[in-house]
């Protein structure tokens, strides 16, 4: 990455809040990944389809892919990951990525309380009224490119800029960075926490956030559902770009170079070493 592009060295954040993996940034391009993995391709059924009883739906869940888990395989083969609306892995990714809306009925009976002979609920929310209810208020962008990638950083050519930065970390990194988006912005409820499945808290809020004039950093990793796809202890931060940038050039004026947060480290290296990562 260009310092046009990048102005701040991301590195000096990450020794700062005791960070080993830079963050990620996701971007929407009509230019197909020449490289990275991404699901199998699939149909993609509408709710007009679904009206017409014309899905399949054991092809559809048969071909479940989750979004955080083909980042996790990202994280781990140090590539990218990237989705349209062939290779979208599950008709949740799909739904929150903004490939596919409305979402489809039996994904409201699905995240709720289920169909009785079909499928088991997730019981993530009471009702299929609560789950309507989320959908519309979530109201993901429609996305304005074919293709949504998530890459590292340091992948992100001249010219190119992620929408959404996304850090992947521990409580005790986690706390240095929830205080500092406090810091650089003065705003007591910078950082917020709504519900929504793993992809939903790392592209779908933060954008949502965004289109209505916040700026807000969202807190997530808490579907259970994607949990396996995280390392143990993980959770997420997603930040707009400009707020990234913000906690990349003023994290040296905060409370990260005071003694208490040195006590904090101590954590942090503790962390590290119980989970073989030294």
């Amino acid at each position: 990455m260009t310092e046009q592009t990048l102005r701040p060295d991301p590195a000096g954040l990450m020794e700062a809040v005791g960070l080993n993996e830079e963050p990620w940034g996701v971007h929407y391009t009509d230019h197909r990944p020449e490289e990275g993995v991404s699901p199998k391709a699939g149909i993609l059924y509408s709710a007009e389809q679904e009206a017409r009883g014309e899905v399949d739906w054991g092809q559809a869940f048969g071909d479940f892919s989750c979004v955080i888990g083909k980042i996790w395989l990202a994280r781990k083969k140090r590539t990218l990951a990237w989705f349209d609306r062939e290779h979208f892995g599950c008709l949740g990714g799909a739904f929150y990525l903004g490939f596919q809306k409305p979402q489809l009925e039996a994904i409201v009976h699905y995240v709720s309380t289920g169909l009785p002979g079909m499928m088991e609920g997730e019981r993530y929310l009471s009702s299929p009224e609560a789950t309507r209810r989320f959908f519309q208020t979530v109201d993901p962008r429609p996305a304005p490119a074919r293709y949504c990638v998530f890459k590292p950083l340091s992948r992100f050519d001249s010219g190119e800029q992620p929408e959404v930065v996304i850090f992947f970390a521990r409580p005790e990194s986690m706390s240095g960075l929830h205080q500092l988006a406090a810091f650089v912005t003065d705003d007591m409820e910078v950082v917020a926490s709504p519900f929504g499945a793993g992809c939903t808290n790392i592209v779908t809020w933060p954008l949502k956030y965004a289109a209505q004039g916040q700026t807000r950093a969202v807190l997530g990793g808490w579907d259970p559902s994607q949990r396996k796809f995280l390392k143990t202890d993980e959770i997420t931060l997603a930040v707009p770009y400009d707020l990234y940038l913000q906690m990349a050039e003023r994290w040296s004026e905060s409370f990260l170079r005071t003694p208490v947060w040195k006590t904090s480290m101590k954590k942090v290296a503790r962390s590290r070493r119980a989970w073989g990562e030294e």
